[in-house]
């Protein structure tokens, strides 16, 4: 029924609780979904038919069953017209789809909404935290946190092996087929793998920070040390949060990762400061972002036993791992080199062993990254619509989300940059005087995420419509490319190098999969074509 009626957006959004909780009833009684497809849009009309009278049946004072409609029996055509609609004809399949961009537009809009005040919200906590972190513990301690965190951030979504776009993409359409086994099969299958990677990489993590404790000085390598232990538990949020979002959970996905890590890590720094347990560097900041991670997994953790559906608990996992790791492994590539090419100045400008600077850097960084928040928010609705679009070969639909979506990116990101780029200074004095150098570097990044932005979310789309590799493929050459030009931009123009290569990289990398959506996934890209598309139903209205 749910494919029957998928056609009509607004009675499919009816008569969805009603299957959803058929299949809650019948995963209860432990009863199998049988699936059944036809071509015949009579035999599928006389089916629905029949099953309602068999209903309608069981509620008649004498339980009587009737004998089937006749030509002229009207007795169930008020409830055929409400929830049976007819079946489109071919050539007005088109229309159907243009009827449900408005309907998937409204919706699409109204979860970003929620999605961005969240992440801005957020993100406002995490510019506290960073501000305390800042004026707490100094430039160059600073800078040794931001170069722990890097490796910490990047080490992390390797352990999670490109698994949460994989739940991301398989969880809603194995649920929508009725494929429970198969669905609870990945969650345990990336769960299970993921911790098993992460334990690995924190394990040797640490043994190398213990191996080169000589030759590093004390805060760098205890802080090490503590970067690596807190790797598996990022992951497991990571993973729990994507399976939280497949479930339906949006709002309790994003908000635990962006209230709760940095809200408590301020609180336990406070803490510390107060109490003057211990020498407050880097180090005690790690710590309470270790703790603070924790108590994180374990929210997204009920929040995932909250939206599990009761046809999750009762299905025996089936395992499809071919398909799994077809799409993870170039996931896990792509998510890898992304985090390596945002921050990459900083692994570069602390592997040298110029904290101070690192600091300066990765201050700027962390206020231009502030910009990326529209496009996530935007991708927390944008995803799961992509996969289900591609896999009903909507290509309308799916070009005019992914015009409407370029055009919520970039504005969400013109609004937040405008006072970072008119206030860079005053802003950067509450951070401390020595921070004020940052000014510059954190002006230019910002820059160039702004033409970032006008692109879209283009990688939320190759990764759902199957061009995962391709989008693997750019991202890395990226990735090396702005590692080589920060490695040559600090040579020779230290942090402002940095900046620049940072920049131009990011501009480029963009374009580059602007050129390849056009060419290959044959939609247009881009502010302009965004526009026209965001302008075309009311043109037509």
């Amino acid at each position: 029924m749910e494919k029957w009626f998928e056609p009509d957006v607004a009675t499919f959004l009816k008569a969805k609780p009603i299957t959803d909780y058929v299949g809650s009833l019948l995963a209860a009684e432990h009863q199998r979904v049988i699936c059944i497809n036809s071509l015949d849009p009579g035999l599928m009309s006389r089916a629905l038919d029949r099953i309602e009278e068999e209903v309608s049946s069981k509620f008649r004072p004498n339980g009587a069953v009737s004998s089937s409609p006749g030509p002229g029996d009207n007795s169930f055509e008020p409830y055929a017209e409400k929830f049976t609609p007819p079946l489109p004809a071919p050539e007005t399949i088109g229309t159907f789809a243009t009827q449900a961009q408005p309907e998937l537009a409204r919706r699409m809009a109204s979860a970003s909404l929620w999605a961005f005040v969240i992440y801005v919200g957020g993100a406002g906590l995490t510019c506290v935290a960073q501000l305390v972190i800042a004026r707490t513990i100094g430039a160059t301690s600073y800078g040794i946190y931001s170069y722990v965190l890097a490796w910490t951030t990047l080490l992390s979504y390797i352990a999670g092996l490109g698994f949460n776009t994989v739940l991301l993409r398989y969880v809603p359409a194995y649920s929508a087929t009725g494929k429970w086994p198969l669905a609870r099969g990945v969650i345990q299958f990336a769960f299970g793998r993921s911790l098993l990677v992460g334990m690995l990489i924190a394990l040797c993590g640490i043994a190398t920070a213990l191996f080169l404790s000589e030759t590093l000085h004390r805060e760098l390598t205890v802080s090490l040390a503590v970067g690596m232990a807190t790797v598996p538990l990022v992951a497991l949020y990571v993973l729990g949060s994507a399976t939280v979002r497949a479930l339906g959970g949006v709002i309790s996905a994003i908000a635990p990762e962006r209230f709760v890590r940095d809200g408590l890590m301020v609180v336990l720094l406070l803490l510390a400061v107060a109490l003057n347990v211990t020498p407050i560097d880097a180090t005690t900041v790690l710590i309470a972002l270790m703790a603070s991670s924790a108590v994180t997994a374990a929210i997204v953790g009920l929040s995932m036993r909250k939206l599990w559906p009761p046809q999750l608990r009762s299905a025996v996992p089936a395992y499809a791992p071919r398909d799994w790791w077809h799409l993870a492994c170039p996931v896990m590539i792509l998510i890898g080199v992304e985090v390596l090419m945002s921050r990459a100045g900083v692994i570069i400008l602390g592997w040298t062993g110029d904290a101070h600077e690192a600091g300066i850097f990765a201050l700027g960084l962390n206020l231009a990254l502030f910009l990326v928040l529209p496009r996530m928010a935007v991708g927390t609705f944008f995803s799961p619509n992509v996969s289900k679009l591609h896999a009903h070969r909507n290509e309308a639909a799916l070009q005019s989300l992914f015009a409407r979506a370029t055009v919520l990116s970039l504005a969400g990101t013109v609004v937040l940059a405008l006072p970072l780029l008119l206030l860079t200074v005053p802003l950067l004095r509450f951070f401390g005087e020595e921070f004020v150098a940052t000014a510059p570097v954190a002006q230019i990044l910002v820059v160039g995420q702004i033409f970032a932005a006008a692109t879209g979310p283009q990688q939320n789309l190759l990764t759902m419509t199957g061009h995962e590799r391709a989008a693997a493929a750019i991202t890395a050459i990226g990735a090396i490319m702005n590692v080589v030009a920060c490695a040559i931009g600090i040579a020779f123009f230290g942090v402002m190098g940095a900046a620049v290569a940072t920049a131009v990289t990011n501009v480029a990398w963009n374009m580059a999969m602007a050129i390849y959506i056009y060419k290959r996934v044959n939609m247009t890209a881009g502010l302009l074509f965004a526009f026209v598309e965001f302008r075309r139903p009311a043109a037509a209205e």
